[in-house]
């Protein structure tokens, strides 16, 4: 307990410093805790420490550990999303960042309706090329999902998420994170009236240099639990 308290002070002194440093507001970026893998009692530690984001990749995983968590926890799920697990995202999760395709969306919004809620998702964007990551690649798959999501009632876009890839050359990994910002300010201008003001970009090797290129929200899990058992 005491060690996770001296890691969340540590990297929230880093975020304020990278906030400082790229002239961002005292609390612009929030803090994910990635909790895969990890136990409800880990989760229950980082809710006592004021913890109340959190990401799971893992549908089922995430159902069962947060299941009868206090009301004021967001859980978003991180990881890609089966259209078969889609019944168990909505009624499970306030948000999916990996929404790709049309197929996963339409599953989703169809589980959303029959619950009758609203979900907010962001759009997860390949911005490093490679192929082992997932989501959209170019606008000419992006547009048509923006599009096609648009018109359902029950998914609210709020953003867009990526992955850096995983290098020791800085110079890749913020051009991955500033081509997820360029986009960003492209898809205002072609979509006004959509929100896209949510950038969920960086994760415990890198989220410094997301924070610096415009990162709203940063998924942070080793560098917070400390290395899995």
């Amino acid at each position: 307990m005491e060690d996770f308290a001296q890691r969340l002070a540590q990297i929230q002194e880093r975020i304020e410093a990278a906030e400082r440093r790229s002239g961002r507001s005292p609390g612009a970026v929030k803090l994910m805790a990635v909790s895969k893998t990890r136990s409800r009692q880990e989760v229950e530690e980082a809710y006592r420490l004021g913890l109340r984001l959190f990401g799971e990749n893992r549908v089922q995983e995430a159902a069962e550990k947060f299941d009868a968590m206090p009301a004021d926890t967001e859980l978003h799920l991180i990881g890609h999303l089966q259209r078969n697990k889609a019944k168990t995202a909505a009624a499970s999760v306030v948000c999916v960042q990996s929404i790709d395709k049309f197929e996963t969306a339409a599953a989703l919004e169809k589980h959303c309706a029959e619950l009758d809620r609203t979900m907010k998702i962001l759009l997860e964007v390949n911005t490093s090329g490679e192929v082992s990551k997932e989501g959209v690649t170019n606008q000419a798959q992006l547009i048509p999902l923006i599009e096609a999501v648009l018109d359902m009632t029950h998914l609210k876009i709020s953003g867009l998420m990526t992955m850096a890839p995983f290098t020791d050359d800085q110079t890749a990994v913020r051009a991955s994170f500033s081509a997820l910002r360029k986009l960003q300010e492209h898809l205002v201008k072609v979509f006004p009236e959509t929100d896209f003001s949510e950038l969920s970009m960086g994760m415990s090797s890198d989220f410094e240099l997301a924070i610096e290129e415009g990162s709203t929200l940063v998924r942070v899990g080793t560098s917070l639990f400390g290395p899995r058992k």
